[in-house]
Protein backbone atom coordinates (compact mmCIF):
# COMPACT_ATOMS: atom_id res chain seq x y z
CA UNK A 1 0.00 0.00 0.00
CA UNK A 2 1.21 3.48 -0.75
CA UNK A 3 1.67 6.02 1.53
CA UNK A 4 2.25 9.65 1.47
CA UNK A 5 5.29 10.83 0.36
CA UNK A 6 7.69 13.31 1.90
CA UNK A 7 11.62 13.28 1.55
CA UNK A 8 12.50 15.97 4.19
CA UNK A 9 14.51 15.46 7.13
CA UNK A 10 12.84 14.66 10.36
CA UNK A 11 14.15 14.62 14.01
CA UNK A 12 15.83 11.14 15.15
CA UNK A 13 12.42 9.59 16.90
CA UNK A 14 10.28 10.19 14.35
CA UNK A 15 10.53 6.81 12.59
CA UNK A 16 9.92 5.06 16.13
CA UNK A 17 6.85 7.37 16.56
CA UNK A 18 5.67 6.50 13.02
CA UNK A 19 6.06 2.93 14.41
CA UNK A 20 4.45 3.41 17.48
CA UNK A 21 1.60 4.13 15.05
CA UNK A 22 1.25 0.70 13.38
CA UNK A 23 3.37 2.69 10.23
CA UNK A 24 6.10 1.53 8.48
CA UNK A 25 8.63 4.37 7.98
CA UNK A 26 10.58 4.21 4.60
CA UNK A 27 13.89 5.84 5.68
CA UNK A 28 17.71 6.54 4.74
CA UNK A 29 20.71 8.63 5.95
CA UNK A 30 21.49 11.98 4.40
CA UNK A 31 24.69 12.69 2.78
CA UNK A 32 26.76 15.44 4.20
CA UNK A 33 26.07 17.83 1.56
CA UNK A 34 22.33 16.76 1.71
CA UNK A 35 22.09 16.88 5.18
CA UNK A 36 23.25 20.78 5.16
CA UNK A 37 20.91 21.26 1.99
CA UNK A 38 18.18 19.47 4.56
CA UNK A 39 18.61 21.51 6.77
CA UNK A 40 18.02 24.69 5.12
CA UNK A 41 15.19 23.32 3.90
CA UNK A 42 13.89 22.11 7.58
CA UNK A 43 15.13 26.05 9.04
CA UNK A 44 12.62 27.50 6.14
CA UNK A 45 9.66 25.43 6.71
CA UNK A 46 10.05 25.77 10.66
CA UNK A 47 9.96 29.58 10.23
CA UNK A 48 7.24 29.63 7.68
CA UNK A 49 5.52 27.28 10.14
CA UNK A 50 6.17 29.69 13.17
CA UNK A 51 4.98 32.84 10.73
CA UNK A 52 1.73 30.81 10.42
CA UNK A 53 0.69 29.70 14.12
CA UNK A 54 3.58 31.61 16.28
CA UNK A 55 3.57 29.10 18.62
CA UNK A 56 6.33 28.19 21.49
CA UNK A 57 6.93 24.77 20.19
CA UNK A 58 7.23 26.42 16.30
CA UNK A 59 9.95 28.66 18.06
CA UNK A 60 11.71 25.85 19.67
CA UNK A 61 11.85 23.80 16.23
CA UNK A 62 13.00 26.55 15.07
CA UNK A 63 16.43 26.93 17.63
CA UNK A 64 16.38 23.26 17.28
CA UNK A 65 17.37 23.37 13.25
CA UNK A 66 19.68 26.40 14.17
CA UNK A 67 21.92 24.43 16.78
CA UNK A 68 21.65 21.46 14.08
CA UNK A 69 23.05 23.80 11.64
CA UNK A 70 25.71 25.10 13.63
CA UNK A 71 26.62 21.64 14.58
CA UNK A 72 27.09 20.80 11.42
CA UNK A 73 29.63 23.44 10.63
CA UNK A 74 31.62 22.36 13.30
CA UNK A 75 30.18 24.52 16.17
CA UNK A 76 29.04 23.02 19.00
CA UNK A 77 25.93 24.01 21.44
CA UNK A 78 28.35 25.87 23.74
CA UNK A 79 30.62 28.00 21.69
CA UNK A 80 27.46 29.06 19.43
CA UNK A 81 25.41 30.22 22.37
CA UNK A 82 29.12 31.78 23.69
CA UNK A 83 29.62 33.95 19.99
CA UNK A 84 26.06 34.34 20.54
CA UNK A 85 26.37 36.24 23.62
CA UNK A 86 29.40 38.01 22.25
CA UNK A 87 27.57 39.29 18.96
CA UNK A 88 24.83 40.32 21.63
CA UNK A 89 27.12 42.24 24.08
CA UNK A 90 28.57 44.45 20.78
CA UNK A 91 25.03 45.20 19.78
CA UNK A 92 22.68 43.95 22.24
CA UNK A 93 19.68 42.73 21.37
CA UNK A 94 15.81 43.41 20.19
CA UNK A 95 13.92 44.50 23.59
CA UNK A 96 14.08 48.56 22.66
CA UNK A 97 11.93 47.82 19.83
CA UNK A 98 13.86 50.09 17.34
CA UNK A 99 12.88 50.03 13.42
CA UNK A 100 15.72 51.80 11.25
CA UNK A 101 14.05 53.98 8.64
CA UNK A 102 16.59 54.95 6.50
CA UNK A 103 20.44 56.19 7.12
CA UNK A 104 20.95 60.03 5.77
CA UNK A 105 24.35 61.37 4.86
CA UNK A 106 25.40 63.98 7.74
CA UNK A 107 25.29 67.48 6.16
CA UNK A 108 29.05 69.25 6.89
CA UNK A 109 29.03 71.73 9.36
CA UNK A 110 30.48 74.46 8.20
Amino acid sequence: MQGDKYNKLVRDKIPEIIRKDNQYPVIRRASEEEYRQKLLEKFGEEVNEFYREECTGELIDIVEVIYAIAKSKGIGKKQFDKIREQKRNERDGFEKRIILEEIRIKPDVL
